[in-house]
């Protein structure tokens, strides 16, 4: 094995200088029209306040979400796109959505919760009034004291989870020495889980499952739950199961005010809650749906070839999903908006999707690239014709350059390409690679995929699956650029030569 990745390196180190020399030039007359129109008509924020503020959280199969199909398909068509479609990928399943939700302590005193129903869960059919008893769990034997007691009653569980305070501040660029030191190529020894991790995982995992049965045999009337926490009230949002119709109401909360309520009962005091949740499961549409949009290409022999551009549309539902991934959504609209704008030459058609089903499995795209570019699990006519896919969703922050993917042939190409944008701090070219999103439903099928390298901001920290992630966290300056860089990257790509390179055979399985 380790002769043979050595082997595909050279070969691509090997094509790479020829293939450069072809295609790398850039159109800096284009270049300018793009930035142009880009930081002095930008529409990016104007775009993001429609998905967030105006139409709200889209989880996938909600009515938020089917709202925003609507509206980003009406937008696109109102810009002059063609094709304009939405699109449905296959069955998804029910979708669900939030219609009221309070939580709050009432004994010893009265205080506001801050919480939300777990994703997919039952509502509480009306306010309940009830006792929270705190459950020492810590493996399966330890149910059975519980037999009988909890009828009616508001649980609580073990957590490991804190609120503690910190002394950094939570949004931070990358520094030019963590840029430098991303373009080396990283080889880790050993990966991933130990086996003992992992069986405690699973351990943790079905002593859950077991609890979560209990209380239902138990008539528990809700479950409180908390999840990692940013502090001031930030609490990150989990997905409860789509398919489990016996799963019980329950409210996930900021940490702090978990925790709150967990010293308490521990130290023998009583405590009580209100809580009125209301949830709706939709059942009339199972479909998952992808939102399409196409620039015709305008040379004869290249136009059939497609350059694709695209980020998901759906989020959590805690925020509006600005961060995640409204950024993303808004950067590639504003992206093909300035192509189609500014009158540039696109030789290619250039395909804009706006992707669902991101978070509970890059859904929508795998479903696409397998319907649109493969047939009985191998490459079609269709695969042939597309140059590259480009993707955006690792928050608001600037982009400061690429990720391979591996792909070492690439490298000279973003090396030129990048360098109008210098400037504005975007220059790192790294052949590594990065996961968690629809890219790699195209790099695993053997497509050139890339995603971007950008400043984490507060992503990790504040609001990436969080109640904070809102239109207040989106930077403006950092998505004009984005927008502007992308438009660029996939003007230079629908007018190379030839199509952009494709990885050696022998990488075929890595990014699955």
């Amino acid at each position: 094995m380790k002769r043979t990745l050595s082997t595909a390196l050279l070969l691509a180190l090997f094509l790479s200088p020829a293939y450069a020399f072809q295609n790398a030039n850039v159109d800096y007359d284009a270049v300018y029209k793009i930035k142009d129109e880009g930081f002095n008509n930008s529409e990016v924020m104007d775009i993001a306040w429609n998905l967030t503020d105006r139409i709200g959280p889209r989880l996938t199969g909600s009515t938020g979400l089917k709202n925003a199909y609507d509206w980003t398909s009406s937008q696109m068509k109102e810009w002059g796109l063609s094709n304009v479609k939405v699109d449905p990928w296959g069955e998804f399943g029910k979708g669900w959505d939030v219609e009221k939700s309070y939580v709050a302590m009432t004994k010893p005193y009265y205080q506001s919760m801050i919480g939300i129903p777990k994703a997919w869960t039952p509502g509480t059919n009306g306010l309940i009034k009830a006792e929270v008893v705190y459950l020492d769990i810590q493996d399966e034997s330890d149910l059975s004291k519980y037999a009988g007691k909890l009828k009616g009653k508001v649980v609580m569980m073990p957590t490991t989870i804190e609120a503690t305070t910190t002394f950094e501040a939570d949004a931070r660029r990358f520094t030019d020495e963590q840029l430098e030191g991303m373009k080396n190529f990283n080889v880790r020894s050993g990966g991933g889980f130990s086996a003992a991790r992992i069986a405690e995982f699973r351990k943790r995992a079905n002593m859950r499952r077991k609890a979560y049965s209990f209380f239902k045999q138990e008539g528990v009337a809700l479950v409180l739950n908390t999840n990692r926490g940013g502090g001031q009230g930030t609490f990150f949002t989990s997905n409860g199961s789509r398919n489990d119709d016996s799963a019980l109401p329950e409210i996930e909360m900021a940490p702090e005010h978990y925790n709150r309520l967990v010293r308490l009962a521990k130290k023998g005091e009583p405590v009580e809650i209100e809580a009125d949740t209301r949830t709706k499961f939709l059942t009339s549409d199972l479909k998952g749906y992808n939102v399409i949009a196409e620039i015709p290409g305008s040379d004869p022999n290249l136009k059939d070839e497609v350059v694709m551009l695209g980020a998901h549309l759906d989020s959590w539902f805690a925020g509006t999903g600005a961060t995640d991934n409204a950024a993303g959504s808004a950067a590639m609209m504003e992206a093909i908006r300035i192509l189609k704008e500014s009158g540039v030459e696109l030789k290619r058609t250039v395909r804009i999707a706006l992707w669902s089903g991101e978070e509970q499995g890059i859904f929508g795209s795998r479903n696409y690239v397998d319907k649109t570019f493969m047939k009985n699990g191998q490459p079609n006519t269709a695969h042939g014709k597309i140059s590259a896919y480009y993707n955006m969703d690792n928050g608001t922050g600037a982009i400061r350059g690429i990720y391979l993917q591996g792909n070492e042939a690439a490298k000279p190409l973003f090396q030129e390409w990048f360098k109008p944008f210098h400037e504005l701090g975007a220059q790192t070219i790294t052949i590594r690679n990065t996961g968690g999103t629809d890219h790699l439903a195209f790099d695993g099928k053997g497509i050139p995929g890339f995603q971007f390298i950008q400043d984490p901001i507060d992503y990790g920290t504040r609001t990436h699956h969080t109640n904070m992630d809102l239109f207040e966290r989106l930077q403006e300056a950092d998505l004009k650029k984005n927008a502007v860089i992308i438009a660029s990257m996939v003007m230079q790509t629908a007018n190379m030569d030839k199509k952009m390179a494709r990885k050696p055979k022998v990488f075929d399985n890595l990014n699955r």
